[in-house]
């Protein structure tokens, strides 16, 4: 459903600071503290900001709205909310007004749009975070201008009539992975649900890539690949899950920050020390990274930057519906946080 309208000064008077520093948190320009960062943040989430700041010029003739379709709260992670709030910045500079649809699990089976979604004053379609083949194939069938950010598992090898974006994960997953090697790590476990969406796909492409080319075996009892959901988060889980191993690995290469993260805890209730007994990696580069101890080896991913090219390229599908389709894979960097020896 559509957000309600929350300006950066209200997240600025909420949090006592200048809307001048709100901004550099969401426009991405100009230091600002990590700890002022997450509660930057953390209070956009909770007064449910997503529309672009007021007294920003826009085209005094608005083209329609843009929907946004998504299984999960954008706000509740570092890539979606870096992503949305520079997405709707320039989907609204373009003249568009946008609304936000969470898609239900009953809609996802069913293959149904929410019921207060209207095509017809629809001008473009945002999927991010759908990562259900049949429901991304639906919503191509409209005949839409549509915009996917990330997919189902291989959607980077499915013929979708529209436009895709991906951060590219393979070259990042296998510089961390190649460089736990180089520091002695010989036997390697993944943890995350490769077959969760495209981009986790990918980083488990990348791990199985880097253990070839390094003569390393790729050991599903050293690995935890359960499906994407809510018991990764679960200390005690974890550990029944570290217990069951016949031995622990030297490294686990993880599909994200937040798998990363309660990893460690888990092996810190362990005793054990990371990274002098196991080296761990995370993906995503988000701010908690930086502030878990030690500091997290992740990759960054350019989410403001994604936002904007997104609604750049959905923009120009509306004006010239008949173009060729654009397939864009966004550079990201590997961090080399302190997880890593």
């Amino acid at each position: 459903m559509a957000l309600k309208r929350v300006t950066m000064q209200d997240i600025a008077d909420a949090c006592g600071l200048s809307r001048n520093t709100v901004s550099k948190v969401f426009n991405g320009r100009g230091a600002v503290p990590e700890m002022t960062k997450k509660t930057v943040l953390d209070k956009a989430q909770e007064l449910g900001y997503y529309q672009r700041p007021e007294g920003d010029e826009v085209p005094e003739t608005r083209r329609g709205s843009v929907a946004l379709l998504t299984q999960h709260k954008l706000l509740s992670h570092n890539f979606g909310a870096f992503f949305i709030t520079s997405f709707t910045d320039q989907i609204c500079r373009s003249g568009y007004t946008m609304k936000i649809y969470e898609v239900s699990p009953e809609e996802i089976a069913e293959k149904k749009l929410p019921p207060h979604l209207n095509l017809e004053e629809t001008a473009g379609i945002l999927g991010i975070e759908l990562f259900d083949r049949e429901y991304l194939e639906m919503i191509c069938a409209l005949g839409k201008p549509t915009v996917f950010v990330d997919g189902h598992a291989c959607a980077s090898r499915s013929l979708f009539q529209c436009d895709y974006i991906s951060m590219e994960n393979i070259a990042s997953e296998t510089a961390l992975v190649n460089r736990m090697i180089q520091r002695g790590a010989r036997r390697l476990g993944f943890v995350g649900d490769k077959e969760h969406c495209n981009s986790f796909h990918e980083r488990w492409i990348g791990y199985c890539v880097s253990l070839g080319e390094a003569g390393l075996p790729i050991d599903p009892n050293l690995c935890i690949l359960d499906e994407d959901g809510p018991a990764y988060s679960d200390i005690e889980w974890l550990l029944g899950k570290l217990a069951a191993m016949p031995e622990l690995p030297d490294a686990f290469v993880c599909a994200n920050d937040y798998l990363a993260i309660h990893l460690m805890t888990a092996l810190k209730k362990m005793e054990l020390s990371i990274p002098a007994d196991i080296m761990i990696s995370g993906f995503d580069g988000s701010m908690e990274a930086a502030l878990v101890d030690p500091p997290l080896a992740t990759a960054q991913i350019p989410s403001v930057e994604i936002g904007r090219l997104a609604a750049s390229i959905l923009s120009e599908r509306i004006r010239s519906p008949g173009g060729l389709f654009c397939w864009t894979n966004v550079k990201t960097t590997p961090i080399w946080g302190k997880s890593i020896r």
